[in-house]
């Protein structure tokens, strides 16, 4: 399945926890169908046995019907909530005549898709979204869980090997949830929503084929996962993988950071005021990370695997071996990102090896 928690690393952020969102004064996860704007509706949909606690799903009015950022998760508690909070402002399925799924993961994409297909509504997602859907539907032509190589090429095999045991009694994705969109978001466009103009902005980074949507005119980005008020997304994480997960995710940031700054309305988290003031500490939180892993190959490491374990992991700076098995694969494949990307900066260097791509400090260069 493809995964969708954040990235467990340490972040500036007001704790989601206790984040309290704007619109309706309440914690971020109170049900509802919270207005943050004019014609514009955030229902908070629930996330069960998954750290992230909700997902925000966003309906835009129109006079021919409703456009839904993102859908949530394909299970009975996430769908009777969303119908009840349509009908509580006056809506129901019946009325949704699009979706713009923000990337591929289960809680963005299932229910819309299975919505899409039942009620006639048009879902579109990013065409680089394309290959994990493909994986997604073949999977009688996988030999074994497709995480196991990402996990090894970090150095982090006996988590690899435990991941297997804990999938074994997994039932196998659900094909009618994962089947392929209408339409395939390719490349930066406009996007007529009502009377609404709004910016598909390809963000690749979280995924390879993510997009966040902008109204300039109202002040509003549909972030996603790309810019989140209090955690990071997790980076390196998704398969089949991508070579700089890192460097695309921060040159997104930046093409973000050249918009207007916005109100961040995201995908996990409360609404927020300043899309620049976000993007901004994203950035700082990524350089710093980088600045820790060439120290941990200074002193020495060299898989993505080692280098985690000198990191510190979630706002409580958790060593890596008191993290949650889940949370240890998911920073090795994050650690692995920032090496790859010190590796494009020039400042190390990557050797494969069976055991795991071998990364060592470019002492010449950071001695200069």
């Amino acid at each position: 399945m493809i995964p969708d928690s954040a990235a467990p690393a340490k972040d500036p952020g007001v704790s989601t926890a206790y984040a309290i969102s704007p619109d309706s004064g309440e914690h971020w996860t109170a049900e509802g169908a919270w207005r943050v704007a004019d014609g514009v509706f955030r229902i908070p949909l629930p996330l069960p046995m998954d750290g992230l606690r909700a997902i925000n799903v966003y309906v835009i009015e129109t006079d021919d019907g409703l456009t839904l950022v993102d859908g949530g998760w394909a299970i009975p508690v996430a769908r009777d909530l969303l119908d009840s909070c349509l009908r509580g402002v006056g809506y129901g399925f019946g009325d949704i005549r699009r979706f713009l799924v923000t990337h591929v993961h289960r809680d963005h994409f299932t229910l819309a898709t299975v919505l899409g297909h039942e009620y006639g509504a048009d879902v579109a997602l990013g065409i680089g979204e394309q290959p994990a859907l493909e994986l997604l539907n073949n999977l009688e032509d996988l030999t074994e869980n497709p995480f196991v190589e990402v996990l090894v090429s970090a150095g982090a095999r006996l988590v690899a090997e435990q991941w297997v045991r804990m999938d074994a009694d997994r039932e196998p994705p659900d094909p009618s949830i994962w089947t392929f969109p209408d339409t395939w978001l390719d490349g930066d466009q406009e996007i007529k929503v009502g009377h609404r103009t709004i910016d598909a902005v390809h963000t690749p980074g979280h995924t390879p084929g993510h997009f966040v949507f902008a109204e300039r005119a109202a002040g509003l980005l549909f972030a996603g996962d790309h810019v989140l008020p209090t955690i990071t997304p997790s980076i390196g994480f998704t398969v089949p993988p991508t070579d700089q997960p890192l460097g695309d995710f921060m040159a997104s940031l930046t093409k973000v950071r050249a918009l207007p700054d916005l109100t961040i309305l995201p995908a996990h988290g409360p609404v927020a005021p300043s899309s620049h003031a976000r993007v901004d500490e994203l950035l700082v939180h990524h350089e710093e990370r980088l600045d820790l892993s060439l120290a941990a190959l200074e002193a020495g490491s060299t898989t993505a695997f080692e280098v985690a374990g000198h990191l510190p992991w979630t706002r409580h700076e958790t060593p890596l071996p008191e993290l949650d098995l889940f949370s240890q694969g998911m920073a090795s494949m994050e650690t692995k990102a920032h090496l790859e990307l010190l590796v494009a900066r020039g400042l190390a260097t990557r050797e494969e090896d069976p055991e795991g791509v071998r990364f060592r400090p470019q002492l010449a260069v950071r001695e200069t």
